[in-house]
């Protein structure tokens, strides 16, 4: 048995073609979707990206105890559990954030790993001859005093991805068609093939750009590929070029998508290969009077996501929906399960084959959310936004990998480290407590909110309904008790 797992970083499921959009350029997802059982109640677990990640391989939350930061190690990683146990596993990948001291043990969980350089700033080429204006950088992004270091960075990698061949995502998915190629006829191995797009910076060559109407005559006179995580600011146009930036580097995705396909078409692999094509979460592109995440609270556009899932056990199972509520944290025990191995104990997701067979439900509620921010629910129809009632209480890092996005913490930050847990998933572990002083947003002042989804999908009107309030908060409170969630969060919350 073989597993290719592909995944995107910030991939909205309204911008592709089998959920409905109809001006985006997504031929080969639905070409997918035609071989593939289609998830519409698939949600994000832990945000954002390396959490979403520690998810995807543990099986299991990160947000109740923990921001951004590494795999601990007392973590279960389904790609190195596969690895000890026969599977080969391979990771190609352009994610940095991979390879920055806050994502740094996550690639070594497989037995082998492929780094493409260049994405959003990723410190890689150097040229300091390269001209930038950075008054540009600096009205590009309005929510930095200055410009930062990897927008510099971003600039200078641009200079050598002047062609489709060199950008990054067309270079990580050759490498991943190389294993392909190679391997095709072996068994017992996992692949996942990974590409930063279409996250932000929304870079694309002309060729891309052409198959939408650009008409750009807003009030900026740079190329607005890179919005600030804020409150629109701009008028209509630009939010409109905005979002035609992001539907270019879409179909972007979608035509390498169309590879992998073709290679699962040219050597048979729907026999016995297992097709997952998943993504961490969305982003706001002007919607609700803002931009990117974490920010602002969790609307669908960030926190509900696209998942097609080929399982050659029932490959008469094609071209069908799932109403099931799915979250990123399943993939883990259904992978294992796939190359007929169990689930870890401290594995909370679940194995998605009877839910790919009949619809079979795994959860009532899916719980999600940022560290130290709201915790959300939804039921499928409704979406809750539960906000702290005791806001004023400190907020902690439960951790033995104390590291933020691009570095480790300081020992400002370290001065009043206790020890605490044991957790229930921590293998008999005690682990630093430590006060979260350098959050990454906290959507808290927003206040609770309930949605009816089914009578108000663009979420524009609040709903008043204490009965379905209660479920909810039962709901997370539910979750917080099976996570084993730190004390001080219950009151915190209220809950």
């Amino acid at each position: 048995m073989k597993c290719v797992l592909v995944m995107y970083d910030t991939l909205r499921r309204d911008m592709l073609g089998p959920y409905g959009c109809s001006w985006t350029i997504t031929p080969n997802f639905d070409r997918l979707a035609g071989r593939s059982v289609v998830f519409d109640q698939s949600w994000v677990g832990s945000m954002p990206c390396m959490p979403a990640r520690r998810e995807l391989q543990s099986g299991r939350p990160n947000f109740y105890h923990r921001s951004w930061g590494p795999m601990e190690p007392f973590d279960d990683s389904f790609p190195e559990i596969l690895r000890d146990n026969g599977i080969y596993t391979h990771l190609v990948s352009d994610h940095q954030h991979y390879w920055e001291d806050g994502g740094c043990t996550y690639h070594n969980r497989y037995s082998s790993w492929q780094a493409v350089r260049g994405q959003e700033g990723d410190r890689w080429h150097a040229d300091l001859g390269v001209a930038y204006d950075r008054k540009t950088v600096f009205e590009a992004r309005r929510d930095m005093k200055e410009p930062s270091a990897h927008m510099f960075h971003d600039a200078v990698n641009r200079t050598v991805m002047d062609s489709e061949e060199r950008t990054c995502q067309s270079i990580t998915f050759r490498e991943g068609l190389a294993f392909i190629e190679r391997n095709h006829g072996k068994d017992d191995w996992f692949l996942q093939i990974e590409t930063f797009d279409p996250h932000e910076p929304f870079y694309t060559l002309a060729d891309d750009k052409a198959m939408y109407p650009y008409s750009f005559v807003g009030d900026a006179e740079y190329d607005f590929d890179w919005p600030p995580y804020a409150r629109v600011g701009e008028d209509e146009e630009t939010v409109r070029h905005v979002r035609y930036e992001y539907a270019a580097l879409v179909t972007k995705c979608d035509r390498y998508l169309g590879k992998v396909l073709d290679a699962f078409d040219r050597f048979d692999l729907w026999k016995d290969t297992m097709l997952i094509v998943a993504t961490d979460h969305g982003f706001l592109l002007g919607e609700h009077g803002w931009w990117g995440k974490t920010d602002m609270p969790m609307f669908t556009e960030i926190s509900r996501t696209p998942l097609f899932i080929y399982d050659p056990r029932h490959p008469e199972i094609c071209g069908l929906r799932r109403q099931a509520l799915v979250q990123l944290m399943d993939l883990a025990p259904t992978i294992l399960s796939y190359f007929s191995m169990d689930a870890t104990a401290d594995m909370l997701g679940h194995d998605l084959e009877q839910t790919i067979m009949d619809d079979h439900h795994v959860r009532q509620a899916a719980v999600f959310g940022y560290h130290g921010s709201q915790v959300c629910a939804t039921d499928g129809r409704h979406l809750y936004m539960h906000s702290a009632l005791n806001p004023q209480m400190p907020v902690y890092e439960y951790t033995l990998m104390p590291t933020h996005m691009r570095r480790m913490f300081s020992p400002d930050e370290l001065g009043n480290v206790e020890l605490a847990g044991p957790f229930g998933f921590t293998k008999g572990c005690r682990v630093m407590k430590i006060e979260a002083v350098d959050r990454m947003g906290d959507t808290t002042a927003f206040g609770s909110a309930l949605y009816d989804l089914e009578a108000d999908p663009g979420q524009e009107r609040k709903l008043d309904d204490e009965r379905i309030v209660r479920r909810m908060r039962n709901a997370i409170r539910q979750d917080m008790d099976v996570n084993d969630a730190p004390g001080e969060l219950y009151e915190r919350l209220g809950l």
